[in-house]
């Protein structure tokens, strides 16, 4: 059976209240999710249900206010070089290169500027960003600014990738492409990564799993295996099979079921 790599065991979360007479923000409570080496998993939702708070806790940017969270069977107590998050928005420092900025995290972590260098310019290549090293972000796309916040999450060599609606921003063709890179990437190297999206086509295309979230206080409700779906390093020929649509039909239906419940409810 393949190692555990990121683990939450009967994780909750609340916030304080901002006031004395509000109560307590309950984000999530009881999550359970186990992500086994080289896996990934998709994890969906309505908004506002804790999707994120559950990556803050993974990457230590946040502690559980109930259970743990494991990474490599150590606890999570604080951001950890083990653990690589990417959002939604690219983050590039805009006075540093494209090659600057992939260098960042290995350059926190002390590692000598050759390695550092070379390291950097072998995931540009891999993202498709050779010749655009002396770049600066306003010089290049959407696109290819997301490829190089890839790059630089890649560089530190995580063993667990966060990634918090990645391609979200970006138009239709250029996250198709995105996702193809990011599929044969983990594939690859064989990574464990944890994705929250809100495109439902998206999360059938790269993942193993699926995992589906209740209105807050967030919990996990349903898991998808897609044990039956080949193809996870290849999502474009995958979005062609024919059982996409109906594990597409399952997902809206798992969601509408949830906001009916909640429109009920208020």
């Amino acid at each position: 059976m393949p190692d555990i790599r990121i683990d939450f065991r009967n994780v909750g979360k609340r916030f304080p209240a901002k006031r004395k007479d509000e109560a307590d923000v309950v984000a999530v409570q009881g999550v359970n999710l186990s992500i086994a080496d080289g896996e990934v998993v998709s994890l969906i939702g309505p908004s506002g249900c804790g999707k994120s708070t559950l990556l803050n806790m993974g990457s230590g940017l946040y502690l559980p206010t109930e259970g743990e969270v494991t990474v490599n069977g150590k606890r999570v107590a604080g951001p950890s070089k083990e653990v690589a998050f990417m959002l939604q928005k690219d983050l590039l420092l805009p006075w540093r290169t494209i090659l600057q900025n992939a260098e960042l995290g290995l350059e926190i972590q002390g590692v000598p500027a050759k390695e550092r260098r070379d390291r950097a310019h072998a995931l540009l290549t891999r993202c498709h960003l050779a010749g655009f090293e002396r770049h600066y972000p306003h010089q290049l796309s959407g696109g290819m600014r997301q490829r190089a916040a890839l790059a630089r999450t890649l560089a530190v060599d995580p063993i667990v990738l966060l990634m918090d609606e990645p391609f979200s921003a970006l138009d239709a063709q250029t996250k198709m492409v995105l996702q193809q890179d990011l599929a044969q990437t983990l594939a690859a190297d064989r990574k464990t990564a944890l994705l929250i999206t809100h495109d439902l086509v998206e999360s059938i295309a790269l993942s193993d799993r699926i995992l589906v979230m209740s209105a807050r206080p967030g919990t996990i409700i349903e898991e998808i295996r897609l044990d039956d779906l080949p193809d996870r390093d290849n999502p474009m020929v995958r979005r062609r099979r024919p059982r996409v649509q109906e594990y597409a039909a399952r997902l809206m239906e798992l969601l509408h079921l949830r906001d009916k419940i909640e429109a009920e409810e208020i």
